[in-house]
């Protein structure tokens, strides 16, 4: 039977041979296993012929406020094979495996600690009394046993992320500045959970190239669609490591490209016209905001604002031509995905928005019309596939802990292998 302090203790594979109270006012626990023989590791000739009994130290989960000292009387066993070269053996147990100072449950309580939260290492290895060492050895093996060949997919994104604050440094000829970026891959297949599958140092297409390389010949076969922003470094990349893969580009910057537009429109002209930059007495800088919503949206007292933008702060009309332009990318945008799609409407609206560039002559809309153009077999696939790149831009911004957990770290596999395991722990939570 067994007796309530080996219950209390809880030790799977022990029993309590007894409790004594330290110096320190902490308590002395001694155990053994309740295995009666064990197995030569060399022959696998079972022996419960023992040599002696050694006793070690080691480390265990905390048992209340009051310190806790574990110590394991394990058993020297002698070898009853007689053709065996191995004399004798030490027991191994699952709680304790083999030159090992941590119980196995000690060891997943750290673990869990390190890849589930934001909590620091050190922080993690002051609560359970062992080196910030240890923990990192626990965290390197957890990332081996856990982290592999990202699974296959149909379709990731990749965007980039910055790695670190930017930082300046002195060299021979004087200050550099030090901005660290990486490039984020995500599984935007919506039957897949969310989550970040990879992290490569960098953000061009040499690095998506490598990270790809490194991927099983399954991953990259299976990958039909990519989506990104408008990166000719990443579709460059692509192109070479996943040369059957459609590009989608999303169409959330090319908003932005058009809004950006406007406003470089709209600060030259009111240089132009007032010799100064905007003030909130001008009807164009006070309704700055209004100008870059979507038109569709707009009430009467909103469109009635902005008229009176175009009427007083626009005489030569090339703040209204640089908001028609802008609306008619919307409006070409809007009709995406298999139920919107149609190529022969896109093919129109796509014509209407070249020719408005073309009438308005302004150097600001001819480069958003050669950005379309450069770009637009990736547009195409967006507007008749509907991907987006939103779920990888989500994990970017959105859930800013995975990225806060690996600061501290130096060293870029220490960096990334925490971002990645926090990632694997959100996907399985």
């Amino acid at each position: 039977m067994i007796d309530r302090t080996t219950l209390l203790f809880a030790l799977p594979g022990f029993r309590v041979l007894n409790v004594s109270l330290e110096p320190d006012g902490g308590r002395l626990v001694l155990v053994e296993t309740v295995a009666t023989e064990g197995g030569c590791p060399s022959c696998g000739v079972m022996s419960s012929r023992i040599k002696d009994r050694p006793v070690c130290r080691l480390k265990d989960l905390p048992h209340g406020s009051l310190a806790l000292h574990l110590w394991f009387c394990f058993n020297n066993s002698a070898t009853t094979e007689k053709r065996c070269a191995r004399r004798s053996f030490t027991e191994v147990t699952d709680q304790i495996p083999a030159r090992s100072r941590l119980t196995k449950r000690l060891r997943k309580r750290v673990s869990t600690a390190v890849t589930t939260t934001n909590r620091a290492m050190s922080e993690v290895a002051g609560e359970y009394g062992v080196a910030w060492w240890t923990v990192h050895r626990i965290l390197v093996a957890t990332a081996v046993k856990a982290l592999g060949q990202a699974a296959p997919t149909t379709m990731i994104g990749i965007d980039e992320t910055r790695a670190r604050s930017v930082r300046w440094f002195r060299q021979e000829s004087g200050w550099a500045r030090s901005d660290p970026w990486m490039t984020s891959i995500v599984d935007l297949d919506p039957t897949h959970p969310e989550g970040i599958i990879g992290l490569a140092p960098g953000r061009s297409g040499a690095c998506v190239e490598a990270w790809l390389a490194l991927q099983t010949k399954e991953f990259r076969d299976g990958v039909k669609v990519v989506a990104i922003d408008p990166s000719a470094p990443y579709a460059s990349g692509i192109r070479r490591a996943l040369p059957q893969a459609r590009i989608v580009l999303d169409h959330f910057h090319l908003v932005l490209l058009a809004n950006t537009m406007l406003t470089d429109v709209r600060q030259r002209v009111q240089h132009e016209q007032q010799g100064r930059r905007g003030m909130k007495v001008d009807p164009a800088w006070a309704h700055r905001r209004l100008l870059l919503r979507a038109g569709n949206e707009l009430g009467p007292g909103a469109l009635a604002r902005l008229r009176t933008v175009f009427e007083t702060d626009d005489p030569s009309n090339e703040i209204s031509a640089a908001w028609g332009i802008k609306e008619l990318l919307r409006q070409m945008l809007q009709a995406h995905g298999p139920n919107g799609y149609s190529r022969h409407e896109t093919s129109r609206r796509r014509t209407r928005f070249l020719a408005a560039c073309v009438d308005a002559d302004m150097p600001e809309a001819t480069r958003l019309a050669a950005t379309i153009e450069r770009w637009w077999p990736e547009i195409e696939g967006f507007l008749e596939l509907g991907k987006t790149n939103a779920r990888t831009e989500g994990y970017n911004r959105v859930i800013k802990q995975i990225k806060r957990v690996a600061c501290g770290f130096r060293n870029q596999d220490n960096y990334e292998r925490r971002i990645m395991l926090h990632s694997a722990a959100h996907r399985a939570a």
